[in-house]
């Protein structure tokens, strides 16, 4: 239909332009309508017949040069049988007719002077495809230019480019997927061990003090119980599927519980908790995350506070709760990682010298899942902070 529509729409055009020049009679108008008609009928074949034979062509090149001879041919037979109705004189219509035939190789010259850049570029495509098909996700097209070809160059770096950083983000997946089994296993290890240890030294009778060895027990049986906790209450956050509810609450008061619940443990440290707030501050969230973030840090805070320290609560404006202790600190450049799942700041990892590494992996993401920030600040003197949206 549009052969059809572009072939009736070039007699149209044809007539209107003579009629408008040339002011022909009736005789004049059906030569020039034959005229028309076999030129257009050979343009549509020629309009046909090419796209089939362009797409089995082996190169770019050949397509434009057959495209570009087919339509001067077009335009020299229809000018060598006007010159013929006309009633040139022969030095005049051979003289056409090489004028004409020098067109015909300056076109077909052009043509293959402009194919050349496109081969060449459509080349570094297809050898860019290939490569990224390879593996090398570093390849790219290097054509710079503002058509098709060059929109189809900047897709396809771009397409590299994503799978390099998609490659990327999959290694680090997978270094990192590494690392969580390898500490789980590490912290899992070693209550299990000795929760092993004890009922054997039970069952065995060679217990020296079984109320001991049960109290042990016990707690190991904690420690478990925490990690698994730790680790569902993470799985939770990063699914999705960790759900609170949206309430006014005051940050001064949650501190304070926070104080309530591990004054035991600092207690039993030799750490005195002190809260540093004026008045109260109310922000919108969730009382239970808060809390737990709060307590997270309170605790991982005691662990590394020497005894007759203090830790202190700072609760400030706008939503900020900052919690510090007299400790070692963070050093420079474990401040990011500190909040990494089982991250620590030392190699070795004891029942003696800390949890499982889960505390402030936990606090970050019920932060961030509270839509506010946290960070950390190198020592000396250990420096939590994180903010609310308020």
């Amino acid at each position: 239909m549009r052969i059809v529509g572009a072939a009736i729409g070039a007699i149209v055009l044809g007539i209107a332009l003579f009629e408008i020049a040339m002011q022909p009679t009736g005789s004049d108008r059906i030569e020039l309508l034959g005229i028309l008609l076999a030129m257009v009928l050979v343009s549509a074949l020629g309009a046909w017949l090419l796209p089939q034979w362009a797409r089995r062509a082996a190169t770019l090149r050949g397509t434009l040069v057959a495209l570009i001879a087919t339509a001067l041919l077009i335009v020299i037979v229809g000018a060598a049988v006007a010159a013929q109705r006309m009633f040139l004189s022969t030095h005049d219509a051979e003289l056409l007719i090489v004028v004409l035939g020098l067109g015909l190789i300056a076109g077909l010259s052009f043509a293959v002077s402009v194919a050349k850049p496109w081969t060449e570029d459509l080349q570094k495509l297809a050898s860019t495809a290939a490569r990224i098909a390879d593996g090398d996700l570093t390849a790219r097209t290097e054509v710079d230019r503002a058509d098709e070809v060059g929109l189809a160059a900047t897709a396809v770096d771009a397409m590299a480019a994503r799978l390099a950083a998609l490659d990327a983000e999959r290694l680090r997946d997978e270094e990192a997927r590494r690392s969580f089994f390898a500490s789980v296993s590490h912290d899992l290890r070693s209550p299990l061990a000795a929760l092993q240890a004890a009922v054997e030294a039970l069952q065995d009778g060679v217990a020296p003090d079984p109320a001991r060895y049960l109290a042990s027990i016990e707690h190991d049986v904690r420690i478990l119980n925490q990690l698994v906790d730790d680790l569902f209450l993470l799985a939770r956050i990063e699914s999705g599927g960790f759900e609170y509810e949206r309430v006014p609450v005051d940050l001064a008061e949650i501190a304070d519980e926070a104080i309530e619940v591990l004054a035991p443990v600092s207690q039993r440290a030799g750490v005195h908790l002190r809260l540093d707030v004026d008045g109260s501050l109310l922000v919108s969230s969730g009382p239970e995350p808060i809390g737990r973030v709060i307590r997270n840090l309170l605790d991982n805070a005691i662990r590394h506070a020497p005894a007759g320290t203090e830790v202190t609560i700072t609760v400030g404006t706008p939503a900020t709760v900052r919690v510090t202790d007299e400790g070692p600190g963070f050093p420079p450049a474990f401040t990011e990682a500190a909040f990494d799942e089982f991250a620590r700041s030392d190699a070795a990892r004891s029942r003696t010298t800390g949890g499982a590494g889960l505390g402030l992996a936990i606090a970050r993401a019920l932060v961030e899942e509270l839509g506010g920030e946290i960070w950390a600040e190198p020592g000396p003197g250990g420096v939590v902070t994180f903010t609310l949206p308020e």
